[in-house]
C-alpha cells in the first residue's frame, strides 16, 4: 500500500470513529509507514518531518493505538516499539536483536505460515483457548552485533 493509500485509510478509519486526523497524527503515521519496522518513541521523533513534543506524540500513539491503526509491541527489556497495524502493511514477524535492540519485519512463506498457524492452533486447542490470530518475534543477535 502506498503512504496515499495509507493515509486515506487511517483518515477514512479515524472518520468513522470521530476522531480528527490532526497534522501531528498524519506526520506520526507517514513516519512508520516510512520506517524499516517498529520504532521506539525517540526513534519516531527522529524521524518525523515536522517536530512534535515527546507529550503531544504520546497522546498521538495512544489515540492511533485506541482507533487500531498503531500496534505496540513490548519487548522483554522494557521499550515499547511501535508500527501501523497488520490492516495496513500486511502480515509479518520480527527478527529482535537482544543486543542493540532492533526489530526488522519478517515474511515467511505461504507454507511456513500454515504450518505457524496449524501449531497455534494445536497449542491454544490444548489449553482450550480460541486463537484468533498470532505473531512471532524471534530474538538473536542482528549481522552488526555479531561482529
Amino acid at each position: 500500500m502506498t503512504n496515499a493509500q495509507t493515509d486515506k485509510q487511517v483518515a477514512h478509519r479515524l472518520s468513522d470513529l470521530g476522531v480528527r486526523y490532526t497534522a501531528g497524527r498524519r506526520a506520526v503515521v507517514a513516519g512508520l509507514a516510512n520506517g524499516e519496522g517498529p520504532m521506539t518513541v525517540t526513534e519516531l521523533q527522529s524521524t518525523l518531518s515536522v517536530p512534535i513534543p515527546l507529550s503531544s506524540l504520546y497522546r498521538s500513539l495512544s489515540v492511533l493505538s485506541e482507533a487500531g491503526i498503531v500496534s505496540p509491541h513490548h519487548s522483554g527489556h522494557g521499550a515499547t516499539r511501535f508500527e501501523l497495524a497488520e490492516w495496513l502493511t500486511g502480515h509479518h514477524h520480527h527478527l529482535v536483536c537482544v543486543s542493540c535492540g532492533s526489530v526488522n519485519d519478517i515474511e515467511i512463506s505461504s507454507d511456513h505460515e500454515q504450518g505457524l498457524k496449524d501449531l497455534v492452533s494445536a497449542l491454544a486447542a490444548g489449553s482450550d483457548f480460541a486463537a484468533t490470530d498470532h505473531s512471532l518475534e524471534i530474538d538473536g543477535e542482528c549481522r552488526e552485533c555479531r561482529r
